[in-house]
C-alpha cells in the first residue's frame, strides 16, 4: 500500500480517537453535542488539514514551485466555520445561557483535528489529555469553589392579600437570599399581584429550604424558583 495513504489513515485514526474521546465526556453529561459531534468535527478539521499536505496529489502535472498556497489559511476557515456550529449548541432559557462549555469543546477538539492533519501528534495527544481534565476534572472543582448561586423568583398572591415588597425582602433573607432586581404585575384582570425577581445565594441547598418555607406561606397563591444552569 501507498505510504502516503497509510500516512493518511494514521492521521485520521487519531483524529477519530481524540474527538471521540472528548465527545464521550460531553454525551456523559447529556450535553447536545456529544460522541458523533466531536469525533466528526476533529475528524473533518484533520482531513482538512491533509488537504494541504498533499496539495501536489490534487494538482498532478502542475509544478510545485509555480503553487503558492498557505496552509494557515485552511486552518483560519476552519475555526470560522467551527463558530457557526458553536453558535449552534447555545441556547438561552430565560435570563441563563447555556452550553458555552460544549461550544468551547467543539472549538478546541477542531483545533485538535488541525494538529492531527498537520502531524503534530504530541501536542495533540496533550491537548486531548488537558482538555479531558478541564471537563472533568475542572468541573468538580469548580463545584467546590465558593459562587453566588442565581435563581429566578416569582411569587403570586391574591390582589388584597399580598404582602408589601419589605416583608418579601425580610423573608428571603432569613432563608439565606438578596434580591438582585425585583419587578410586579397584575394579572387575570386585577385578580393577582405578583412579584418577578432574581434571587442571588452563596448555597445551592438555600434553594430548597426556601421551597420548603414558602409552601408553609398562607397568603402565597403560587410561586416558582428556577435556579439557574451553565
Amino acid at each position: 500500500m501507498d505510504s502516503d495513504y497509510i500516512t493518511v489513515s494514521i492521521h485520521l485514526i487519531g483524529a477519530l480517537a481524540a474527538g471521540g474521546v472528548i465527545g464521550i465526556e460531553r454525551s456523559i453529561r447529556a450535553r447536545p453535542a456529544g460522541f458523533r459531534t466531536h469525533t466528526l468535527v476533529c475528524m473533518a478539521s484533520s482531513l482538512l488539514m491533509l488537504v494541504t499536505l498533499y496539495q501536489w496529489k490534487w494538482l498532478p502535472g502542475v509544478p510545485m514551485e509555480t503553487v503558492r498556497t498557505d496552509p494557515t489559511r485552511m486552518a483560519q476557515g476552519i475555526m470560522t466555520g467551527i463558530g457557526f456550529l458553536g453558535a449552534g449548541v447555545i441556547f438561552k432559557e430565560g435570563l441563563s445561557v447555556r452550553g458555552l462549555t460544549t461550544a468551547a469543546s467543539i472549538w478546541i477538539t477542531a483545533a485538535i483535528g488541525i494538529l492531527i492533519g498537520v502531524g503534530f501528534y504530541m501536542p495533540a495527544i496533550l491537548a486531548t489529555a488537558l482538555t479531558l481534565g478541564v471537563l472533568s476534572a475542572f468541573r468538580w472543582l469548580e463545584t467546590r469553589l465558593p459562587s453566588d448561586v442565581y435563581a429566578h423568583h416569582a411569587l403570586r398572591f391574591k390582589r388584597d392579600e399580598v404582602l408589601s415588597e419589605a416583608e418579601v425582602r425580610e423573608f428571603l433573607a432569613r432563608h439565606g437570599f438578596s434580591v438582585a432586581n425585583i419587578s410586579y404585575r397584575i394579572t387575570e384582570d386585577g385578580a393577582f399581584f405578583e412579584y418577578k425577581m432574581i434571587l442571588r445565594t452563596r448555597s445551592a441547598e438555600n434553594t430548597v429550604k426556601l421551597a420548603e418555607a414558602l409552601r408553609t406561606l398562607p397568603r402565597l397563591h403560587t410561586f416558582r424558583i428556577s435556579p439557574t444552569g451553565d
